[in-house]
């Protein structure tokens, strides 16, 4: 397999009180001290309560489930040296951005100072996944494809249905908070890399943005690795879901290769129409449905998933991942995390519930030992 497809994953998980599972800053000052936890794979974010772990570049989703696993059980150990869970949801059930602490770094205080209370109420904890493409042109092409999948990825993802101790409605309310900020969403088609890089000249030109880390939108091309960046998801509860969503991403960008070495191209939507999905993934995940556009009419959405696995299948043995993609239609069955969420809130009436179910789950693959063990049936979708 050609290493244009190594893979990377990048987490963002919230660090909650173990008194409380309130969110809770963690003492960078103490991680400044042990340097080997302190490195490029385990970083703050522009809150404190944000930690951020990322792998090392993969060669398959076996290296990369390994990596995951180290990463978990390092942020977990990280944590309960300071009395806190690491626990992964794309907001907190009920703690509030307003009283917490920002991390004191020149890049997050820049955007702070632009973005004001956009950029303080954007505690969100997303997943990003990187896959390798050695060519720039060929890229831009993959990404604009890939555009189209977004929604249905997304839906599958969903994990942030609670913010400030309220029921929002939405299966992921994550998305909406970071519509707040410029250059987000679902980009616009590029016909090439020069016209794209001729954005980015344009911007920086005009004091838009000082480098292309900027670009916070749902897909882009990383301006530093020879990457595709998916970006649309919230984290995920599990090592099993954060896997398997991986492991679909990074088939996707096989199989539009695949399509191009064979003169052929999945065919390319309008920016509008892939925001409408994306609309319908936020508001209602697998519950609802998306538009295939192609046949002009709504589709139940786990359906689609299927018919992407479908797609995709004659690529997964080339990648070594077709175990993990087999996990998926049990995926569907068992709900998105928030489905589970709203399940724990619809059984306990109690968000402090909620947040120790996210707690259970995230740990439940490591090392943490928990004084409590909720369960749910399987809530399907």
């Amino acid at each position: 397999m050609s290493k244009k497809f190594t893979i990377g994953i990048e987490e963002e998980f919230q660090t909650v009180s173990m008194e409380d599972l309130s969110l809770k800053a963690h003492l960078y000052e103490i991680l400044d001290q042990d340097k080997k936890y302190f490195h490029e794979h385990v970083k703050p974010e522009m809150h404190k309560a944000v930690l951020e772990v990322g792998t090392h570049i993969c060669e398959n989703i076996d290296e990369a489930r390994k990596d995951v696993v180290r990463l978990r059980n390092m942020a977990a150990q990280m944590a309960g040296d300071q009395d806190q869970y690491i626990a992964a949801a794309g907001s907190h059930p009920f703690s509030s951005w307003t009283e917490q602490l920002m991390t004191d770094d020149p890049r997050y205080n820049q955007i702070v100072n632009e973005l004001q209370d956009a950029a303080r109420s954007n505690l969100i904890f997303g997943m990003h996944v990187h896959v390798g493409i050695e060519n720039r042109n060929q890229a831009l092409h993959l990404m604009n494809q890939a555009r189209y999948f977004l929604p249905h990825i997304f839906a599958l993802s969903t994990n942030s249905p609670f913010w400030e101790g309220r029921n929002t409605g939405y299966m992921s309310y994550r998305t909406k908070v970071f519509d707040k900020f410029p250059r987000t969403g679902i980009p616009e088609f590029y016909a090439s890399a020069a016209e794209y890089d001729e954005y980015i000249e344009m911007l920086t030109t005009t004091n838009c943005i000082d480098n292309a880390k900027k670009i916070w939108w749902d897909i882009r091309m990383h301006p530093f690795y020879n990457t595709i960046e998916f970006r649309i998801c919230d984290v995920q509860m599990t090592t099993e879901e954060t896997l398997a969503i991986a492991s679909l991403v990074q088939a996707i960008v096989c199989k539009l290769d695949k399509l191009m070495r064979q003169n052929m191209s999945f065919r390319i939507y309008r920016r509008a129409l892939v925001n409408e999905n994306k609309w319908r993934a936020a508001r209602y995940g697998l519950e609802g449905k998306l538009i295939d556009f192609g046949k002009r009419e709504e589709v139940d959405s786990k359906q689609l998933i299927l018919e992407i696995l479908d797609f995709v299948d004659d690529v997964v043995d080339e990648l070594g991942s077709r175990d993990v993609l087999e996990t998926i239609p049990a995926l569907l069955e068992k709900g998105t995390g928030a489905r589970r969420q709203l399940e724990i809130f619809k059984q306990t009436n109690s968000l402090e519930d909620v947040a120790k179910y996210i707690v259970q789950e995230t740990n439940k693959d490591l090392d943490t030992k928990l004084p409590w063990n909720l369960t749910i049936p399987s809530v399907g979708v």
